[in-house]
């Protein structure tokens, strides 16, 4: 029984039990008790017997005039919210708040109970402590109590978030490893807007409505997770959660997030897959805005420009400018437009030491970057314009011109030690390979096998390259190629990481009938999982391996046929007549 009731003076169980207990007359009782704690209307005492002879048990009458009083009296707290001077409106909610809370644990009073706790800005300390040292109490009240609660426990608030981060994060990756594959629905697809109303984002969202204190709690939790694992995809829901709250126009965190403008620029650009000249130079006003003192922002610009989605438009850019650059007969150095991508990228892929070391100050940029590798990668550009040019001639005008087979050495060293000449020339090879073109993709992937922090074998750049593998499908019946890729790349670090056997799985269930039988078979005994191998591969094997056996033809087929040819009659010539 609820003790609440006696607090308020209204009769329960207990007092029932009791009054039968001392009775002599137990009818006469449980009448009298009935006329006191009944609904207290003269004119409904007439009615009560008219529902009996419809026998309607007075258990349901009482049930649905109390539910119908409840709404009654929920709609009117939701009202008092509303109406008045703010002082009344909170002073009334508290005197109804401290009249009620006794009874906070009866499930039929309850949502009255709850509903007060959800329009008070401030819920007395003493309740909200009663509110969360009960599991079944916290469970039920308004998200708009709990925020009460865990801006003052970060802990529970940490335990709140979670599950929902590693949510997002196996999200990201099951997109990243979706069997799936195509180069126009790929990981980068959706848009800014489509992915932040993703379920994640949106809770965390509403979790944190315009508490500003929350907010910073959540972002803590993103650094300190992205220092932690060093997984970029921390940096994606920094963006993204800020962007939300900016799309539902809170304005108590959106103005004290000295990163909102600029984020919300580079969206802009996210969007397009661009960054044009306009939104260059705002950007660039952002950056060199950050006043002696306020070096700190740069930790989180840093961390919203490590966003894959944002080194992704960044280094698309960048290819897109090397290109128009090459037709202009410009030098990089020259390209104002080009020095502020490499800027923003420096500053994303240097997040994590910058976030490390507590050192806010943008990283140097290597002079060699812009002076040999941006003009050795035009070099390319210039060599498959002059071979395609030289294809078209007519063949008697056509020069002795072999495509280079050859990569510099110093283009090899680049990507191995500069993570951002890294990172471009990898768009650049998804770039030509996005082209169709196999020329330049043979003679460039060698210089794949030793990158920095082996960034050829990143999940978003095999996910993206295997997408934009599936253009050359045609090529995977010749041999030479089937070497080149599987056996001088994909196979030299199969054994060593496993996310990259797992592409190469995904790769092979897309294009596997393309392949040449004999290569197909060599490369399933290359590609079979090991004990240590996880479930993942395991999976994906298998699927294979069911794909390959459906193409094998049936004992049937491979038994001899005989032969249809019939031996055709001697006709004899005119001659022989």
């Amino acid at each position: 029984m609820y003790a609440g009731l006696q607090e308020l003076g209204v009769a329960n169980g207990e007092d029932l039990k009791e009054t039968l207990t001392n009775c002599t007359e137990p009818l006469k009782a449980i009448e009298q008790f009935q006329t006191e704690n009944g609904v207290l209307l003269p004119s409904l005492q007439s009615a009560l017997p008219f529902l009996d002879l419809h026998g309607t048990p007075r258990l349901e009458f009482h049930q649905s005039v109390f539910d119908e009083l409840r709404e009654k009296l929920l709609e009117r707290v939701s009202a008092i919210a509303l109406e008045g001077k703010v002082e009344e409106r909170y002073k009334k909610l508290e005197d109804l708040l401290e009249k009620s809370f006794s009874l906070v644990k009866m499930p039929s009073i309850q949502p009255v109970v709850m509903c007060v706790m959800k329009h008070l800005p401030k819920v007395p300390e003493k309740k909200l402590k009663l509110v969360m040292a009960d599991k079944d109490l916290y469970k039920a009240c308004a998200v708009e109590v709990k925020r009460q609660i865990w801006q003052d426990n970060q802990a529970l608030f940490g335990d709140e978030v979670s599950p929902l981060l590693k949510q997002y994060i196996l999200e990201k990756e099951n997109i990243l490893f979706s069997n799936d594959i195509s180069v126009l629905h790929n990981f980068f697809s959706p848009s800014p807007k489509t992915r932040r109303q993703g379920e994640v984002v949106q809770k965390l969202t509403q979790m944190i409505g315009k508490n500003v204190k929350l907010y910073d709690m959540v972002l803590q939790f993103l650094r300190t997770l992205f220092l932690r694992t060093r997984n970029v995809h921390y940096c994606t829901l920094r963006a993204e959660l800020l962007m939300s709250l900016h799309d539902l126009e809170i304005s108590e965190i959106c103005t004290v997030d000295p990163c909102h403008k600029f984020t919300w620029c580079l969206d802009a650009c996210i969007r397009e897959k661009f960054v044009d000249n306009k939104r260059a130079r705002e950007l660039q006003g952002f950056l060199d805005g950050v006043k002696k003192g306020q070096e700190q922002v740069l930790g989180d610009l840093s961390m919203i420009l490590c966003d894959p989605f944002a080194i992704n438009t960044l280094a698309l850019s960048t290819i897109r400018h090397l290109q128009d650059l090459v037709g202009q007969d410009t030098l990089p150095r020259e390209s104002p437009d080009l020095l502020l991508l490499l800027r923003m990228l420096s500053l994303g892929q240097g997040a994590w030491d910058m976030i490390d070391s507590q050192v806010f100050k943008e990283p140097k940029m290597e002079a060699e970057l812009i002076t040999k590798f941006l003009p050795m990668l035009m070099s390319f550009v210039v060599d498959d314009h002059t071979f395609n040019v030289d294809q078209k001639l007519p063949s008697e005008e056509k020069g002795p011109i072999p495509y280079p087979s050859t990569i510099p050495e110093a283009f090899t060293k680049f990507l191995q030690e500069n993570r951002i000449a890294c990172e471009i020339g990898l768009y650049y090879i998804l770039h030509i390979t996005k082209q169709r073109n196999k020329n330049a993709f043979l003679r460039l992937l060698p210089a794949l096998v030793e990158t920095f922090s082996d960034l050829a074998f990143s999940d978003i750049f095999l996910h993206l390259l295997t997408g934009n593998l599936t253009l050359l499908g045609d090529e995977f019946a010749l041999e030479e190629f089937c070497t080149s890729l599987f056996d001088g790349f994909f196979l030299t670090a199969c054994s060593r990481k496993e996310n990259v056997h797992r592409h190469v799985l995904r790769l092979l269930l897309h294009l596997h009938h393309k392949v040449a039988p004999a290569k197909l078979e060599s490369l399933q005994k290359a590609l079979e999982p090991t004990k240590q191998s996880g479930e993942a591969v395991k999976e994906l094997y298998n699927q294979l391996t069911e794909k390959l056996e459906l193409r094998k033809p049936s004992p049937a087929e491979v038994t001899e046929t005989p032969s249809m040819e019939l031996p055709l009659p001697a006709v004899p010539t005119p001659a022989s007549r």
